[in-house]
């Protein structure tokens, strides 16, 4: 991620954490009326999100030319109530990854960018605290096609072990937190996410993916919940 972005993902964790505490002394003031069935929800997943690549060794020297591209996101998202302050969200989507290196970088000199097209899978635990949350938990991606872009020149990426392939699969760590808004019948659920790629994706190069998720889900809470833990 370019610095702005890392700058941003701070400032709203600083945010969310101020306000998490300023929610938690409201309600010791005044007991707010505890839910007695966990909310499970099924949404749509509809989003654009900012990629960038992390160089390992080679990133300090690669980071003014750094430029984040963005991606659409496509898929869906379960929460699962397991208890009212805990839930565990399965998510399953289509994910545009990439990154781009402005001119003069000491990667080749050309403006590059490259495109991931990938299917990812992640699995998070979820904790409740009044209607903010905080969530983290592994995801399996499978970039199953990519393209390259030097100048005005497009070409396909190879995904086989050769100098400047690409691999197939990685495993990435997804943490952060978010907000939910009630309506009458429906609720809107505002997640910012960091994705944190642990593996390397190039055969010969150091290349983590990294990316900054900001979702808005419209849902409504299943009548019955079959997934509560049942009380005695």
């Amino acid at each position: 991620m370019n610095k702005k972005l890392h700058i941003a993902l701070i400032l709203g964790m600083m945010l969310l954490s101020m306000v998490t505490k300023a929610q938690t002394t409201e309600e010791q003031v005044v007991p707010i009326k505890k839910e007695k069935v966990p909310e499970t929800y099924l949404d749509l997943v509809l989003n654009l999100v900012g990629t960038n690549f992390y160089y390992g060794n080679s990133n300090e020297a690669l980071s003014d030319y750094k430029k984040s591209v963005l991606g659409a996101q496509v898929g869906i998202s379960m929460q699962a109530g397991i208890t009212p302050r805990f839930s565990v969200v399965s998510e399953f989507y289509f994910l545009m990854k990439g990154a781009e290196l402005g001119v003069n970088n000491p990667f080749n000199g050309n403006n590059h960018t490259i495109r991931l097209y990938t299917l990812e899978l992640p699995v998070l635990a979820r904790v409740h605290l009044g209607r903010f949350h905080v969530n983290a938990g592994p995801s399996v991606a499978y970039n199953f096609y990519g393209s390259r872009k030097i100048e005005s020149e497009t070409s396909d990426l190879s995904f086989d072990h050769v100098s400047g392939g690409f691999k197939r699969w990685e495993v990435s760590l997804q943490m952060g937190g978010g907000y939910r808004f009630y309506t009458k019948r429906k609720s809107i659920l505002l997640d910012i996410r960091y994705n944190d790629g642990l593996t390397n994706i190039s055969y010969d190069r150091e290349i983590y993916n990294r990316s900054l998720i900001v979702s808005l889900h419209i849902s409504k809470p299943w009548k019955t919940n079959p997934l509560a833990r049942k009380r005695k």
